[in-house]
């Protein structure tokens, strides 16, 4: 699987997880250059506290476009070290 957005490549990986429709990439696969942190956070019950990422691609910001789950609660341990994307990231095989 492929994370493509404004024509970068931010991840690659045949190792992917799917929850509730999202392809939740290895930390290792992505391309931590178009990654910085954001200060957003939401909680889910039973996968806890997502931290978000804003991803910056040739002068342009996505704003809190990836998110991960440093610290996920036991029923979705699975995830830890993982990263999914929205906002227009284009998920693609």
């Amino acid at each position: 699987m492929k994370a493509t957005w404004n024509g970068q490549l931010l991840a690659e990986s045949d190792q992917t997880i799917v929850v509730e429709g999202n392809h939740y990439f290895p930390k290792s696969s992505i391309d931590c250059a178009y990654f910085r942190d954001s200060d957003k956070t939401s909680y889910c019950g039973w996968k806890g506290t997502a931290n978000y990422f804003h991803l910056n691609v040739d002068g342009e910001t996505n704003t809190d476009a990836a998110w991960h789950y440093p610290e996920p609660l036991s029923g979705a341990n699975e995830i830890r070290d993982h990263i999914a994307f929205w906002k227009g990231v284009n998920i693609s095989a």
